[in-house]
């Protein structure tokens, strides 16, 4: 039989043992429930939202639609910061380093994520590894459309003219490296048409050139083009997405023109630095998907030439990841450089 010490020792260890697990589990719980109450609370401050452009134009237009709409459901300002600057890297760079805690949020937008990194030689931020997609705001369409002069209507009739011209037919864009540049250039690489870019400084300038007849052809964003397309002033010969535009219900895709899986959209969207917590991420998704089947909302995105697509922070991601890669094929093929 063992002693009385040997008993009192092995008492003495069960009882230390039992406090430690004790200590341990009162730990755990309180780290839990610390980080749920951290997690539920949020927010619980203002939040700010970068936009990487400057004031007045459909994406900052877009994204302050968005924030005011969010600071109602959350219960809490977002703030709009413009940080223009290098075609968007700026601001993205600014949001790619912020703390992930949801508190600095970014407006995204294609050109800048899926585009940039493969046309400047540095961005200063990783599209892959140093973001969260949120969610997918909507969609601007883009359009193909022709000063009324021009003889080729159909866009297998515009193919066929280009390619009869020495210097190739001309298009306009609102720059090098754009979603409409990265289209017209994605254009030529599967339809074997002879086209030229003609980079604006911004959509306006390429627009009043083409309704002057100076230039044949520009590739925007319906918003921009819409009017002039329904007074006669332009003709329109194709858009770029897989249907074709409730806006525009008589013009025919590319798709429709022979032209299989040509669906290319420019678009906006909500991100987040990359490790910010799941749970915080998907209650701005939720929040934003809400915000976006509001009829009210969707009619005034609509106005802007976006159409609103709700949907969860996985397809954006993967939106995005396919974009990215199709993109750089395209921008590599046209050896397209931005600086």
């Amino acid at each position: 039989m063992r002693d009385k010490r040997q008993i009192e020792t092995q008492n003495g260890m069960q009882s230390l043992w039992a406090q430690a697990l004790l200590v341990c589990v009162c730990s755990a719980f309180s780290l839990c429930a610390g980080t749920a109450w951290a997690q539920a609370a949020y927010p619980n401050k203002p939040i700010r939202l970068i936009v990487p452009f400057t004031p007045g134009g459909v994406t900052d237009t877009s994204g302050r639609l968005i924030a005011e709409q969010l600071s109602k459901r959350l219960g809490q300002q977002v703030v709009v910061d413009n940080k223009p600057g290098a075609s968007g890297n700026i601001g993205t760079q600014l949001v790619a380093s912020a703390e992930a805690d949801g508190y600095t949020l970014l407006l995204g937008f294609d050109g800048t994520l899926v585009i940039n990194p493969h046309v400047f030689a540095k961005v200063g931020f990783d599209t892959a590894k140093d973001f969260a997609p949120v969610g997918k705001i909507g969609d601007a369409i883009l359009i193909l459309v022709s000063y009324p002069g021009l003889a080729a209507k159909s866009l297998k009739e515009v193919i066929a003219l280009s390619k009869t011209q020495t210097g190739g037919l001309s298009y306009g864009t609102s720059g090098t490296g754009g979603t409409p540049h990265i289209a017209g250039e994605l254009l030529q690489q599967r339809s074997g048409a002879n086209l030229t870019h003609i980079p604006y400084k911004g959509g306006g300038q390429a627009m009043t050139d083409v309704l002057g007849g100076n230039i044949p052809l520009v590739y925007t964003a319906i918003a921009g083009a819409i009017s002039h397309v329904k007074s006669g002033k332009l003709h329109a010969v194709a858009v770029s997405s897989a249907q074709r535009a409730s806006s525009l219900p008589d013009v025919p895709t590319f798709i429709e023109n022979g032209l299989p899986d040509f669906d290319i959209n420019s678009w906006v969207g909500l991100l987040a630095p990359a490790k910010t917590p799941k749970s915080i991420v998907d209650k701005l998704n939720t929040e934003l998907n809400a915000v976006l089947n509001d009829p009210a909302v969707r009619e005034r995105l609509n106005g802007l030439g976006i159409t609103a697509s709700p949907g969860s922070a996985e397809k954006f991601g993967q939106d995005m990841q396919r974009d990215l890669l199709r993109y750089g094929a395209v921008v590599k093929a046209a050896n397209i450089k931005a600086d």
